[in-house]
């Protein structure tokens, strides 16, 4: 597989996700941050990016809620290349359930090469990089030059 560099821009596009359980710890995170993530978009998964924009007050582009495929949606669009990291509150206590749809996102971040940050510490350092204010070259897998060799 050969590598390319795409450039993520200074202002980023967030995506915001937490199960039930992990919820209030987001709102928490996002009251902290938010000067921070005010000059970036967010987008994040209904039930969650309802909460966060009527809490804090900032901007989010809510897509459908988690069971309804607000998590599918959020993977597309980080296929698509509409997404610059991933902040994922995910309940490592929660039942089998939620299990495949943290694979799936946690999957495609990984495939496109995604900052993703899982709990409030990891989150914490990714907000607070100096690379969050300023464009960052990542490494992606070349995937169309892969497809036209095949």
């Amino acid at each position: 597989m050969e590598y390319i560099f795409k450039a993520l821009p200074a202002s980023k596009r967030v995506a915001l996700v937490a199960h039930d359980n992990r919820k209030k710890a987001m709102i928490q995170w996002c009251l902290r941050h938010r000067s921070l993530l005010e000059k970036h978009s967010l987008l994040a998964t209904g039930t969650t990016g309802g909460k966060i924009e009527e809490t804090t007050g900032l901007k989010v582009e809510k897509l459908l809620s988690g069971p309804l495929g607000g998590d599918q949606q959020l993977g597309a669009r980080i296929a698509e290349g509409r997404v610059d990291l991933l902040v994922f509150f995910w309940d490592p206590f929660e039942p089998m359930p939620h299990d495949p749809d943290v694979k799936a996102l946690l999957r495609i971040a990984a495939v496109w090469n995604i900052p993703v940050a899982c709990n409030s510490s990891s989150a914490d350092m990714m907000i607070q990089s100096s690379l969050m204010e300023r464009t960052f070259d990542r490494e992606v897998p070349d995937y169309q030059n892969y497809l036209e060799q095949r």
